[in-house]
């Protein structure tokens, strides 16, 4: 693993969080997690593409956030972890170059939190659950909207993967649209929107909640997939 001057500030808390796994740094390591060929993305730059023991990450040095993160999941996987706490040890993901990757003081008195798009609740092993403490699985959230409604969508899907009878992908985004809000000195980009994409390959069901990153977002209900690629080009689940 290749760890810069500014990375070796997280080389003691975060190591342990590195596993072997995540030193993947292509899609081609990590296919499992995506319901079909990974879609075509030409609207960010400095893209990078990261796999981590339980989700993959599209990353952009652009916005300094994620494009994208992909799971599988299920029921079983979900019972695993249930039990297993998480240590919110967040850190900079050094397997991206300094100039493209958010700090942790990007987020200190910003107003936003560091929001998670593969939830830890997903997990299935500690060192799961550590890795998506990476600042490459954040975007800058309204507190109130991700542990409000957003925390409740995690929720709710986990329960119907619960429920399902075999893997369920998720797919979890931000949405920039014309906003150019930044924080912090790294300048990481605050998005309009969030995305989840549901698709239970089982039963060929798919849906997409689509929330506004705003205080007073309540749970609506999801939009249809091909409402969701007609809005950001996104094609997931073609082969």
């Amino acid at each position: 693993m290749r760890f810069s001057l500014l990375g070796a500030v997280s080389l003691l808390s975060v190591s342990w969080a590195l596993l072997p796994a995540a030193h993947a740094e292509s899609f081609a390591d990590c296919p499992q997690f995506f319901p079909a060929k990974p879609p075509a993305v030409t609207q960010f730059q400095r893209l990078r593409e990261l796999c981590f023991n339980e989700f993959a990450v599209l990353h952009s040095g652009e916005t300094k956030t994620p494009v994208y993160v992909v799971q599988r999941l299920n029921a079983r996987k979900l019972e695993q972890g249930a039990n297993i706490k998480r240590k919110d040890r967040f850190y900079p993901e050094a397997r991206l170059p300094s100039a493209d990757r958010a700090q942790l003081d990007d987020y200190k008195r910003s107003g936003f939190s560091r929001g998670h798009m593969a939830a830890a609740g997903d997990m299935s092993t500690e060192e799961g659950k550590a890795q998506t403490f990476s600042l490459a699985n954040m975007v800058p959230q309204d507190p109130k909207h991700n542990g409000g409604a957003w925390g409740r969508i995690e929720q709710d899907t986990r329960r119907y993967i619960r429920r399902a009878g075999g893997d369920v992908f998720v797919i979890t985004g931000p949405v920039f649209g014309d906003a150019r809000q930044t924080i912090g000195a790294g300048r990481v980009r605050v998005p309009q929107a969030l995305f989840k994409l549901v698709y239970d390959p089982g039963t060929g069901k798919s849906w997409v909640h689509w929330q506004q990153n705003a205080a007073d977002t309540r749970v609506t209900e999801p939009i249809s997939y091909a409402e969701f690629v007609r809005r950001t080009g996104l094609e997931f689940l073609r082969d």
